[in-house]
């Protein structure tokens, strides 16, 4: 938004819809009413209404048309100058940073800080599992209420204000500080359950908690809980999907080369990622299928134990 009100459209306004991974269709085409239509750190869409996107997901792709038609908008110069894709990128914010400032001279140095702690929380650059889970810094507090909030009017109002502020005052703001301390308690209580669940056999960490209606939780619980674990495996349910989360370690001392690409695991069963952490999401109903691809992968990543 400050890029392109800064380098692009000064007078424009902006309004924001929040992209998920489900089942089915990603997309609603009548989402897409603006002048332009961005689409960022989310998969690509072919319609004619987007405008901009911007992504780093090895598995960007749904299809490979949607592939097709992103390499056909490269060879034509005015889409290619808006339409970017780098998986080498540790976070998408950082991608967006580069070629906003060296493509259209986007000043980064006042949103320095939210780039530094994006690359963070998006590679998962946690110096270690304590901070990761413990969630001591205000991006951290901040990147829960974030995941964790239900209320379609938050995001929209919290975006201006992480351009325009520092973490700790966006925190501080009367409509997200009374947020934090029920959020924390959650946060508390999914670490007990997951600590109740989770089993580490063969360098892989599994849990399944989908008898308790969950939204989303701290992806870093299972490693500060089981940290000689390699991998970790997830089963989860929310309000509209079912959820196999698939990741691995950031702390682990195995060997990179002897590590599975779990993006490509995951595109197996409609899913995809990064090559260090991705997942699959199923209908709601349909937590048989879900528990089924998560027993294949957990069986999988236990033969393939980079530390044996």
């Amino acid at each position: 938004m400050r890029f392109h009100r800064e380098c692009i459209a000064k007078d424009a306004t902006y309004e924001y819809r929040g992209l998920v991974h489900r089942a089915g269709a990603l997309f609603d085409e009548s989402d897409f009413t603006g002048d332009e239509n961005a689409i960022v750190d989310f998969k690509y869409s072919a319609s004619p209404r987007i405008t901009w996107w911007f992504d780093h997901h090895q598995s960007a792709f749904l299809t490979a048309q949607d592939h097709e038609h992103f390499l056909a908008c490269q060879r034509d110069p005015g889409c290619a100058t808006r339409k970017f894709f780098d998986p080498e990128y540790t976070s998408c914010t950082s991608f967006l940073a580069h070629i906003a400032s060296t493509r259209f001279g986007f000043n980064t140095v006042p949103v320095a800080d939210l780039i530094h702690w994006a690359n963070i929380v998006d590679g998962a650059l946690y110096e270690s599992p304590q901070a990761a889970v413990e969630m001591a810094a205000p991006a951290m507090k901040l990147t829960l209420i974030i995941e964790s909030t239900q209320d379609p009017e938050f995001i929209p109002r919290l975006i201006p204000l992480l351009t325009e502020m520092p973490l700790a005052e966006v925190l501080a703001q009367p409509f997200v500080a009374p947020l934090l301390a029920p959020l924390m308690e959650r946060h508390r209580e999914a670490i007990e359950l997951i600590r109740e669940r989770s089993e580490e056999r063969d360098g892989t960490i599994f849990f399944d908690i989908t008898d308790h209606l969950m939204e989303g939780f701290n992806k870093f619980i299972p490693y500060y809980l089981h940290p000689r674990a390699t991998y970790s495996i997830g089963l989860s349910k929310s309000s509209f999907r079912t959820k196999v989360a698939v990741g691995s370690n950031p702390w682990t001392k195995a060997d990179p080369a002897k590590m599975v690409n779990l993006a490509q695991v995951c595109e197996r069963y409609g899913g995809g990622g990064h090559a260090r952490v991705g997942a699959i999401s199923f209908p709601p109903d349909q937590a048989d299928h879900a528990r089924a691809a998560a027993a294949e992968i957990v069986a999988e990543l236990r033969a393939k134990n980079p530390l044996k």
